[in-house]
C-alpha cells in the first residue's frame, strides 16, 4: 500500500491580506488613545489651575462683599458672598459675613444656615457661636441663643461679647437680676458703651436706678452724642424724683435725635 506522505510537499504559506478597513481601524484606535491621553493631561492641568484659581477668585468676591456690607448694602454683599463660597466651599469667614449680611437685611432666619455653617468649618472659634447666639436672640429663641453664648463663654471665657449676649437673652426670657452677672462679667472684661448701657438698662428693670444712672453716664461720657442714652438715664431720674435732671436728659436727648 503507497504511503500518504511519499508524495506530500509542504505548501507556501498564503498570507492572508490585511484589509483597508482593518488599516482605518487600527489608525483610529490609535488617535483615540493619543486623544484620550490628552484630554486626561488637559483635565488634569485644568483641574490644577481650577484648584490654583477658584480661591483667588473667591478672596475677590469676599473682598467685594465685605466692602458693601460696610456700607449696609446687603444684598449686593450676599450676591459676592454667594460667589466665594461656590468658589471656596470651605470659606468659613464668607460664611458669616454672609449671615451677618443677612442679619442686617432683616432675614435672622437665613443667616442661621450661614452661622452654622461657620460653626461646622470652625468649631473652636467663637465669634461663629455668638453670631448665630445672635440670630437666635433677634427671633427670640432665648434657650437657643443662651446655649450659644455659653458655649462661646466655653471656647474663651474672657470673649466679653459672649457675656453680654448671654445676659441679654437671660433679661429677655424674664430674670434680670440673673442677667447682671453676665453684664457685670462683660464690663469687666471690655468696659464699653454698649456694655455700660446694657448693664444700666437691666440695673433699671431692677429697680437699681442710681446704679443705672451711673452706667449711663459712662455711656454718655464715651459717646456724648448718643440720644438714647439721655433717654434712659431720664428716666432713671425721674423714678428716684429728679424731675429737673430728667427734664434736661430728655430735651438734650430729643435734640440729638433732631427732635
Amino acid at each position: 500500500m503507497p504511503d500518504p506522505e511519499a508524495n506530500f510537499e509542504p505548501q507556501p504559506l498564503v498570507l492572508i491580506p490585511v484589509m483597508a478597513e482593518d488599516v482605518a481601524r487600527r489608525r483610529r484606535r490609535t488617535v483615540l488613545t493619543a486623544s484620550a491621553a490628552m484630554l486626561a493631561a488637559l483635565a488634569a492641568g485644568g483641574y490644577m489651575y481650577k484648584r490654583y484659581t477658584d480661591p483667588l477668585h473667591a478672596r475677590e468676591s469676599f473682598d467685594a462683599g465685605t466692602r458693601s456690607f460696610k456700607i449696609a448694602r446687603y444684598n449686593q454683599a450676599i450676591l459676592s458672598f454667594d460667589r466665594a463660597v461656590a468658589l471656596k466651599p470651605d470659606f468659613a469667614d464668607a460664611y458669616l459675613l454672609r449671615g451677618r449680611s443677612y442679619v442686617g437685611n432683616a432675614e435672622p432666619d437665613r443667616a442661621l444656615r450661614d452661622f452654622s455653617k461657620a460653626i461646622e468649618l470652625r468649631p473652636s472659634d467663637p465669634v461663629g457661636w455668638v453670631e448665630r447666639g445672635a440670630a437666635y436672640l433677634e427671633l427670640n429663641n432665648f434657650m437657643a441663643a443662651i446655649a450659644d453664648a455659653s458655649q462661646a463663654i466655653a471656647v474663651n471665657p474672657k470673649l466679653a461679647s459672649a457675656y453680654n449676649l448671654r445676659g441679654s437673652a437671660i433679661r429677655k426670657s424674664g430674670d434680670p437680676k440673673k442677667a447682671l452677672a453676665d453684664f457685670n462679667q462683660a464690663v469687666a472684661l471690655e468696659p464699653n458703651a454698649d456694655n455700660y448701657y446694657q448693664r444700666g438698662a437691666t440695673y433699671q428693670l431692677t429697680g437699681e436706678h442710681q446704679l443705672a444712672i451711673a452706667d449711663f453716664t459712662q455711656v454718655i461720657e464715651m459717646i456724648p452724642d448718643l440720644g438714647h442714652a439721655y433717654f434712659a438715664r431720664a428716666e432713671s431720674r425721674r423714678a428716684i424724683g429728679d424731675i429737673a435732671g430728667a427734664q434736661k436728659d430728655h430735651q438734650q436727648g430729643r435734640h440729638l435725635d433732631g427732635h
